[in-house]
């Protein structure tokens, strides 16, 4: 075949193992009807030194109620209920108000809980092989605004046991799993903040 008429056909089929890589792992996200676990979360810079660790836990439930919890070593709270996504610094007496506006509906964590039929149109999205019941989904924001330039997440007999994200400076920050409920019952209430009266509110365009 000619080498042009192979140059000319190799996006076509590039894109169509993306539309079906991401429609599997749409299929596989969707199952979570809801998603919890305790999390350590590593940062490393572009030279692979770490940076920062953390720890805590992560609540998901379809559709869009998400539970963010840091515990070490600073405490902090992140709540989204589909339409708006609140973040609870307790240190600073502090809580932040963002709409759900696109930028922040591609926040990998919210993939748990947010919509995610239409992956193929954010995303770029490869899948691969990694052992017998290990499969992992790469995914590049078409975006070049994007808040991340590639995103993995790692699956171990279909449970999320981790996710690698890289930014625009070559720094990476690994979300390791442990203690995974899926599908568990979990009640609304758990995704509604509960701060003291005098702590500042700054809200989107306030």
């Amino acid at each position: 075949m000619p080498l042009l008429l192979v140059a000319m056909l190799s996006p076509v089929a590039a894109q169509a193992d993306s539309e079906k890589d991401a429609a599997e792992l749409a299929r596989t996200l969707e199952s979570y009807e809801s998603y919890q676990a305790d999390f350590i979360q590593i940062v490393v810079n572009e030279n692979g030194n770490r940076v920062q660790e953390s720890r805590g836990a992560l609540k998901a439930k379809r559709p869009g109620l998400f539970y963010w919890e840091t515990n070490q070593p600073h405490s902090q709270f992140i709540v989204s209920n589909g339409t708006t996504v609140e973040v609870y610094d307790p240190d600073l007496e502090q809580v932040t108000v963002h709409n759900l506006d696109k930028q922040v509906q591609t926040t990998p964590a919210l993939l748990l809980s947010g919509e995610v039929g239409n992956l193929n149109d954010t995303y770029k999205v490869s899948a691969s092989v990694k052992g017998e019941h290990t499969r992992e989904f790469t995914l590049e924001p078409r975006d070049a605004d994007s808040l991340f330039v590639s995103l993995r997440l790692t699956f171990y007999k279909g449970e999320l046991q981790e996710m690698r994200m890289q930014d625009s400076l070559s720094q990476i920050s690994v979300l390791s799993f442990d203690d995974i409920q899926l599908n568990s019952a979990i009640a609304d209430k758990v995704f509604t903040l509960d701060y003291p009266d005098e702590v500042d509110v700054i809200r989107d365009g306030a």
